[in-house]
């Protein structure tokens, strides 16, 4: 897999200086960038990312723009020469029962025009996809009722954990459909769940980087949604180190 920072992780350092932020993003080592969680201009961005070696290959986008503008966000990821398009999470409307179906209904005409324009719409996971209604679980229903060559799946490895379930498992029964993940540790402080640097909690990281070798995943995107007062760039280059 080809190792990248998702910049959620550095959103207020990337919308107070993005140059500097992603300078130091490639000191790390990173080589591949996640853009979310901060405004930007597709062709400001691109320039700089090229002029650091740093290329984009994944967005989280706005759920309202992939419905209503959809064709400028294709616009956007082109001029990036980023080929898939993330949604960060599913709308609040649709965390119900039958709510996967209707999610896929509503978003199938975006998907298409990505697909359309050699990109791929991919979802990201938290937990509450796990929960269940009716004995089925959101999740599940996504899978069931998406076209496999329109949504793939952003795996967050924290998320599935928070969600009760085995990682590796899930992984290999998504073979196909994970071309892109999120690398993200789980511990605990004062009996709360918490995000660590990868390496540094209590995920059983061996086999589960097997398995999203095994499938073929091409991207990992490390993220830490939060840092709790430690320096985003320092947690960053833990990871990094780790998984080095």
């Amino acid at each position: 897999m080809k190792l990248g920072a998702q910049l959620y992780t550095l959103r207020d350092q990337m919308n107070a200086d993005p140059a500097a932020t992603l300078a130091r993003v490639a000191d790390i080592g990173y080589k591949h960038v996640q853009v979310s969680g901060f405004s930007y201009d597709a062709s400001e961005l691109k320039s700089i990312c090229d002029g650091l070696g740093l290329s984009i290959p994944l967005t989280h986008t706005p759920p309202e723009r992939i419905l209503n503008d959809t064709q400028q966000v294709i616009a956007d990821h082109k001029t990036m020469n980023c080929p898939y398009v993330g949604l960060g999470g599913m709308p609040h409307q649709y965390r119900c029962a039958g709510g996967a179906k209707q999610f896929i209904k509503d978003f199938t005409p975006a998907m298409e025009q990505f697909a359309a324009a050699g990109l791929k719409f991919q979802y990201h996971n938290h937990s509450f996809e796990f929960e269940r209604f009716d004995g089925v679980t959101l999740f599940d229903e996504l899978i069931k009722h998406s076209d496999p060559a329109l949504l793939g799946f952003i795996l967050d490895t924290y998320w599935v954990q928070h969600g009760g379930l085995d990682v590796p498992a899930l992984i290999r029964r998504m073979a196909g459909r994970i071309d892109v993940c999120h690398l993200k540790d789980m511990t605990i402080v004062n009996n709360e769940q918490r995000y660590a640097p990868v390496g540094h909690g209590n995920m059983n990281w061996p086999p589960i980087l097997a398995a999203f070798a095994e499938i073929g995943t091409q991207f990992a995107f490390v993220e830490q949604d939060e840092c709790y007062g430690e320096c985003p760039l320092d947690e960053l280059a833990k990871s990094f180190e780790f998984l080095k």
